[in-house]
């Protein structure tokens, strides 16, 4: 029997299934299939996954118990899991675990494994299974290359923090209307909106660009109106919608950022201007020089939540400030 690579511990997070969640749900897989198929689905397509996936941890436990010690760990213990400073961490995908776990860890090198490359894409899953046992004695001996991540991060002043790897949410709970105090770069501004996004470079592809995406929509439309009325109202969308002297759709692609982006991008979701709202800081930039802070006018359910867990949230109701900036650590991604 041959003696382990190394002494550091790996970590290998796994996700439940579909079809776990639903016997979570409704006791038995035969209830579960009563319900899913009563509705007209599939439900050869749920065992079908399932049973993939669970193949797939049992190789790589195998795999990866031949290189060095090894803890498997449920995603919902992720938030919680102290990771030794020497730990590899190696994620058993979607790209969403992948998010969710690194901005939990303190620079340990992930490794994103896809699981089922037939069925998941997996921008943040380069290897599989197959591929770890000589990828991460590689790894252990930093012999692969390793993408630094930039993270966001939100930080109150009670103490409390939460970062983002893709992207922040700041608003209410049920994405109605939120009221808060903005301030960036010395310039405040009360406002009412359903929330406010703040993306890093990796998160620049995802939720900001279909914001940015509607934003440029809504501009072309808007500017095919001819009544003077409706000039106005174009010209509004224009400035309000601009992103640094350019229309969204023009300055979107630009914003196909690095991973590693020195800098973050809010913006603001549908603002509504009124007598004592405004909605002129409605995108912008933070820098280490420059972060935003918020204000919370909220009563109650103000949350701030990151990269679309909102199980998992910091509270932020009135009074509550939220400094958001860039974050002290990087992640680092095995490529």
């Amino acid at each position: 029997m041959s003696s382990p690579v190394s002494e550091n511990k790996i970590i290998l997070i796994k996700r439940k299934t579909r079809l776990e969640e639903l016997v979570v749900r409704y006791n038995t897989i035969q209830q579960a299939q009563f319900y899913i198929e009563r509705l007209g689905a599939d439900f050869s397509d749920y065992l079908s996954e399932d049973f993939t996936y669970r193949k797939a941890v049992e190789a790589a436990v195998t795999e990866l118990s031949a290189v060095g010690r090894l803890q498997l760990l449920d995603r919902q213990h992720v938030p919680n899991f102290i990771f030794g400073e020497r730990d590899t961490v190696v994620v058993l995908g979607q790209d969403g675990l992948v998010a969710n776990t690194l901005k939990y860890l303190r620079e340990q090198p992930l490794i994103g494994v896809n699981p089922d490359p037939q069925r998941w894409d997996g921008v943040l899953l380069p290897f599989t299974v197959k591929d770890l046992r000589q990828l991460v004695p590689e790894v252990l001996r930093s012999q692969r290359q390793v993408r630094e991540v930039t993270l966001a991060r939100a930080e109150l002043n009670d103490g409390q923090s939460l970062y983002g790897v893709n992207d922040l949410f700041i608003g209410r709970r049920t994405h109605v209307s939120a009221r808060y105090q903005l301030e960036l770069n010395g310039t405040l501004e009360q406002q009412s909106s359903s929330g406010i996004i703040v993306s890093t470079g990796m998160g620049s592809t995802g939720w900001l660009k279909s914001v940015l995406a509607g934003a440029a929509g809504i501009v072309s439309q808007a500017a095919q109106w001819q009544t003077a009325e409706q000039v106005t109202v174009t010209a509004g969308l224009e400035a309000h919608a601009s992103v640094h002297g350019g229309r969204p759709q023009e300055n979107g692609a630009a914003l196909k950022l690095a991973w590693d982006h020195p800098e973050l991008y809010f913006t603001v979701r549908e603002p509504f201007p009124s007598r004592t709202t405004s909605a002129g800081l409605v995108f912008g930039r933070i820098n280490s020089r420059m972060p935003l802070r918020i204000t919370s006018q909220m009563p109650e359910d103000g949350v701030i939540f990151s990269d679309g867990v909102e199980s998992d949230y910091l509270e932020f109701n009135s009074g509550v400030e939220a400094t958001i900036s860039l974050a002290e650590k990087r992640g680092r991604l095995v490529v």
